[in-house]
């Protein structure tokens, strides 16, 4: 199982980027796909993850209104459009899947980090003037 991350670079405050996920080498239907990010000298935050199947969404306060999360199944690829991007966006973004994913537990659980078992290479994302 591979998971590939990209779209990150360097955007102004209030800019937008949209980051994309494309999973390959699994072969389940259920499965969630999370955004995490870690800045330098903080700890890992879930940021967004969406479950395959259901659809559910679950996004981080912090994020809530600004940052979009979506799917699209055929392509096996989620993607995370984050606008009005503020400096403390700032941060190493990373995609992974929960292939043991329950439809519907996401509404419960919510995105823990720990339940995600496959990771993919992070990408960069700068907010800076």
């Amino acid at each position: 199982v591979q998971l590939q991350a990209s779209g990150g670079g360097l955007v102004q405050p209030g800019g937008s980027l949209r980051l994309s996920c494309a999973a390959s080498g699994f072969t389940t239907d259920d499965y969630a796909i999370g955004w995490f990010r870690q800045a330098p000298g903080k700890e890992r935050e879930g940021v967004s993850c969406i479950g395959s199947s259901d659809g559910t969404t679950y996004y981080a306060d912090s994020v809530k209104g600004r940052f979009t999360i979506s799917s699209d199944n055929a392509k096996n690829t989620v993607y995370l459009q984050m606008n009005s991007l503020k400096p403390e966006d700032t941060a190493v973004y990373y995609c992974a899947a929960d292939f043991d994913y329950q439809p519907g537990s996401m509404v419960v659980t919510g995105c823990p980090a720990i339940f995600y078992n496959t990771w993919g290479q992070g990408t960069q994302v700068t907010v800076s003037s």
